[in-house]
């Protein structure tokens, strides 16, 4: 940008300078802006280093971001000047408008000052406006004025070396630092406001203390905040009703801020969320649940909420903090599929049948009330109250000795004859003729065979039967409401669906299905039952010519 001269500057120049500006100002984080400033000077004003030394609160000035030599940022990051060298430097030297320039035949006094520096000495300048690697140049960085564009408080000092084209800065070059530093000033001043309002979150939200800050404060931290927020109304008749919103808040949802003011929380969340959210809402808390888009769609968000008192006996507000978790919600579900699902057919695998069939049984009532009995002393707590009623505390490690109260008991058929008894029946699969297929035409012809087997199994069995993959070439199915009568023509239709030809790497093959049907009742384990439907599955096997498994 150095070598171009006035009154004409490249287009490209400013579309980078603006670009640079524009990063500034959209930085997520404090750190974040002071970096971007950093790294704008040596991408788009022309020098190879930068670096922005930013006041502290005891008025000394620390190097916050470096940026153009990796050696340089690691041993002068971090590190500290005070207050009165740099103020000394800031009244030496030459002004050029707001900025300061020291040329090296002043600057070496400056040499042994407590100020953090990074320079190599060179030769003298062979003609009169080459840079020295000894000069020094400083931008100023200022609050904005509150009258007449005056300069406000000092927030940090941007210090620049080394001009790629070797010259000093002319006309257009110092005004387009001086101008450079003046809106780095205004993007640190908004970023340290969004900073502070995120603590005060932090705060609000550990100790539960009112908030007292000045309307026109709260409201720039408001405002610009970069995550959804909102006001809501706490306790009476309009319990949760939205009293203002920000844009970031408006934009994650599709609404405008005006059709928001006519909704609660409550209008807006997930119906199978509502209790989540009266839970949250009650006296503040955090909590991850559903919002609905103008759309009809629903995003996965995490509600925070703070309560805030406007003053000591005031009214009550909740400052509720809306962040976007769409992303991390549908990675989180892909790895649960993943955890409790077969990578194959897509089938809940072996350890998700068994937690699906374990929750559907229970143990006697006599084992449990004594095992409860036995823990009394080890947890401290007595086990049931006087009327012989289970207390609701489930210490660690206590979950599977839950009373049941309100557990329907799983009951079987009994007899070989159809009773009408109707209970959970376990259907376990093993293929006839699959190991064939696999030494035959290879492991990718058996896995589309267990793929469609797969298909088929799920299609022929009612919304909410489960069935699972336990392992190689053995399915299971849980049916319940079932008689023995149903459970047996279930078998005969998963079998004859089976027995079907499937394509498979380009040719047609057959399988055969031998069923085994086992009947789940409380008492047992989810292996015995396993185990009890396995064994009557051998039996039907052996039971049948081995020339006719394959066939059904």
């Amino acid at each position: 940008m150095e070598s171009e001269s006035e009154p004409y500057v490249r287009l490209a120049s400013l579309r980078q300078l603006h670009q640079v500006m524009a990063d500034m100002n959209t930085a997520r984080s404090l750190a974040d802006t002071l970096q971007t400033v950093a790294n704008g000077v040596v991408t788009a004003l022309g020098y190879e280093l930068a670096c922005v030394n930013l006041v502290r609160p005891d008025g000394d000035l620390v190097v916050a971001a470096f940026s153009g030599n990796q050696a340089a940022e690691s041993l002068i990051t971090g590190r500290v000047g005070s207050r009165e060298s740099w103020e000394r430097r800031l009244s030496m030297g030459e002004t050029w408008g707001d900025l300061v320039f020291i040329p090296h035949t002043e600057g070496w006094i400056l040499d042994d000052d407590d100020v953090p520096q990074w320079y190599t000495d060179g030769p003298a300048p062979r003609f009169e406006d080459e840079w020295h690697p000894s000069d020094r140049l400083f931008a100023p960085m200022y609050t904005p004025g509150v009258q007449g564009g005056q300069c406000g408080e000092l927030i940090g000092v941007l210090s620049v070396d080394r001009p790629r084209n070797g010259r000093r800065p002319g006309a257009w070059g110092r005004e387009a630092l001086q101008m450079y530093a003046f809106q780095a000033a205004i993007a640190i001043s908004n970023a340290r406001l969004r900073s502070n309002m995120q603590r005060a979150l932090v705060r609000l939200e550990r100790e539960q203390q009112a908030l007292r800050a000045s309307e026109e404060s709260f409201r720039q931290a408001f405002e610009y905040a970069p995550s959804g927020m909102a006001i809501a109304e706490m306790g009476g008749d309009q319990h949760g009703r939205i009293l203002r919103t920000n844009d970031a808040l408006c934009r994650l949802l599709g609404r405008p801020a005006s059709a928001m003011r006519r909704y609660s929380f409550s209008d807006l969340v997930h119906p199978e969320d509502i209790g989540t959210l009266l839970r949250t809402s009650a006296e503040g808390g955090r909590a991850e649940l559903r919002l609905g888009r103008r759309d009809g769609t629903y995003l996965w968000v995490s509600l925070r909420n703070s309560v805030v008192a406007d003053a000591a006996d005031g009214p009550r507000f909740l400052l509720t903090h809306v962040e976007d978790i769409e992303e991390r919600k549908r990675r989180e579900l892909q790895l649960a599929h993943r955890a409790s699902h077969d990578s194959l057919t897509g089938l809940p695998n072996s350890a998700e049948l068994r937690s699906r069939l374990s929750s559907r049984l229970c143990q006697q009532r006599s084992t449990h009330t004594g095992a409860l009995e036995s823990i009394d002393a080890a947890f401290g707590h007595p086990a049931f109250d006087t009327n012989g009623h289970g207390f609701d505390f489930r210490p660690a490690g206590a979950e599977a000795f839950d009373t049941f109260d309100h557990h329907v008991h799983t009951v079987a058929p009994e007899g070989e004859r159809d009773d009408g008894t109707k209970g959970l029946a376990v259907l376990f699969c093993d293929l006839d003729g699959f190991k064939s297929i696999n030494d035959r035409f290879g492991h990718n012809a058996g896995d589309a065979v267990l793929i469609e087997v797969a298909r088929r199994l799920s299609q022929c069995v009612r919304d909410g039967d489960t069935v699972a993959r336990l392992g190689g070439d053995e399915f299971v199915i849980l049916a319940d409401g079932l008689g023995k009568a149903d459970a047996a023509d279930l078998a005969v239709r998963l079998r004859s669906e089976i027995i079907q030809p499937i394509r498979a790497e380009g040719r047609a093959v057959r399988v055969g299905a031998s069923f085994g049907i086992g009947w789940a009742h409380c008492g047992m384990t989810a292996d015995e039952v396993l185990k009890s439907a396995d064994e009557r599955m051998y039996v039907e096997k052996r039971s049948r010519p081995k020339q006719h498994r394959r066939a059904g």
